[in-house]
């Protein structure tokens, strides 16, 4: 799968709706497929400004444009291990009360267990036993008919059989020597014969037809599977259970022996997860800066002069509010004309101003991004005129040194590509049917025009299309 040059994706969806997936050729599950494609491609579609509004994407977009995941994720794991702590730490000091309740439950419990002393793999070979000795009778009858009929019989056994016709082949090889292989055939024949008589006596000889036995495992499998009952577990976990149930008794038999050790684990972790935190916000609050004054500046040259744009950044002093992403507050402000002061974003930000912002953030983010392949589903939607063919730039820009789809209705960011393609669609039938063509130059000009005139080209529009076309 592995390749130095390049990393072909492809997926076939059948007409039954199930789909296969290769990388490079080879048969790769959707989960894999899915991994690698979050490092090749990256979408955007027209709704993003919707969810701009969200302080959770909000936190999200500036975690990706400062691009530290490995801190963001050591947080999260430190956070995960303070509050796992921290529960043991209260379930440690419940109430003595409950705490005696559960301890007395307990107590029980593990003595049916230990009772039963349940052993890994101990079921399988029971039910295997069983199975043999309750058909025991069964079993050493069939086994004596085969001795019967290979060896043990006075008369027309395999054995006997065998050995005439052996014996027969061994007078004849003085005449033909081609008779060898089968003679030789035969002779291992009766070696085979002998050994699996001597194997079925073997095995009859270790059945057992003890009743008690018999009793005593059907007790044991019957019991086994009450407690699993019981317990609401396969009985295969019972072994597990066991010793989950006797280490939560022994952790609270000696709860106070260990309330004072887990006491300064719980400081420890949290000491830990605060340092990690500190850390995140400090380059958050850097990050920022920096962020704010990049989106400010590509938000007046979508059309909102005298905008300015602010992430703020607050710390936590609550630990009630602390999270595994951290120790943040953050908070995107915006003032969409001069002199107005700055104020959250869905206080003051019209549906055209989230859509410019959005966009605004989402080329930013793509110029700091590795990814090599961006998908914009129509995000140039609430805009036109002059704006958009600021837009339709920015991407163009972007396409230099990465691959950049666009999906857009605009001439004026249409107009912009390296490669244009037309989507059509069409029924027929009853069924749909989507078309994408690779334009022409002069197929180019006719689509350009179409998106600027409508129905009716025009030479007026044609030339206005030639002229978007050849300012590039």
């Amino acid at each position: 799968m592995a390749s130095d040059h390049e990393c072909i994706i492809r997926r076939v969806v059948f007409a039954n709706g199930r789909s296969k997936a290769f990388i490079n050729g080879h048969n790769a599950p959707l989960s894999q497929l899915k991994s690698l494609s979050q490092l090749m491609l990256d979408l955007h579609g027209q709704h993003e400004h919707q969810s701009l509004l969200k302080s959770q994407v909000q936190q999200q977009l500036l975690d990706t444009y400062m691009g530290d995941h490995q801190l963001t994720r050591d947080v999260k794991q430190k956070y995960k291990d303070w509050q796992a702590t921290k529960m043991r730490f209260e379930q440690l000091k419940l109430g003595s009360i409950e705490r005696e309740q559960r301890i007395d439950l307990l107590n029980l419990y593990c003595q049916e267990l230990a009772s039963l002393s349940p052993v890994e793999g101990e079921i399988e070979n029971l039910q295997t036993e069983y199975a043999r000795l309750s058909h025991a009778g069964l079993l050493l009858e069939n086994t004596s008919k085969i001795l019967g009929l290979l060896y043990d019989n006075d008369e027309n056994t395999v054995q006997g059989l065998l050995s005439d016709c052996e014996q027969t082949l061994a007078n004849q090889l003085i005449h033909d020597k081609a008779l060898s292989t089968s003679h030789e055939l035969i002779s291992n024949a009766l070696i085979q014969i002998q050994e699996a008589s001597n194997e079925l006596r073997n095995y009859q000889g270790s059945i057992d037809q003890a009743p008690e036995r018999l009793d005593w495992l059907n007790q044991r499998i019957a019991s086994t599977q009450d407690l699993a009952r019981k317990h609401h577990v396969p009985i295969e976990q019972l072994p597990e259970l066991t010793r989950e149930l006797n280490n939560e008794l022994e952790t609270l038999v000696n709860s106070e022996e260990n309330e004072e050790e887990l006491q300064r684990e719980l400081e420890q972790n949290k000491s830990v997860y605060l340092n990690s935190a500190n850390q995140l916000s400090t380059k958050r609050q850097e990050t920022a800066l920096s962020l704010s004054v990049q989106i400010t500046r590509v938000m007046q040259q979508l059309g909102m002069q005298g905008g300015q744009f602010s992430i703020r950044v607050d710390e936590l002093e609550s630990e009630t509010g602390f999270k595994a992403s951290g120790i943040n507050s953050i908070s995107y402000q915006v003032s969409a004309n001069p002199g107005q002061p700055l104020k959250p974003l869905n206080k003051v930000a019209s549906g055209g101003e989230l859509s410019r912002i959005s966009l605004a953030i989402q080329v930013l983010l793509c110029e700091s991004s590795r990814i090599p392949t961006l998908i914009f589903d129509e995000v140039d939607s609430g805009v036109g005129g002059g704006i958009a063919e600021i837009i339709g730039k920015k991407l163009r820009l972007l396409g230099q040194n990465r691959q950049v789809f666009c999906v857009t209705h605009l001439p004026q960011v249409a107009s912009q590509a390296h490669n244009h393609f037309r989507v059509d669609k069409s029924q027929k039938s009853g069924s749909t049917t989507t078309e994408v063509t690779a334009l022409t130059a002069d197929q180019r000009l006719e689509e350009i025009a179409r998106m600027l005139g409508g129905i009716t080209i025009t030479e007026q529009t044609r030339a206005h299309a030639s002229e978007m076309i050849a300012e590039l």
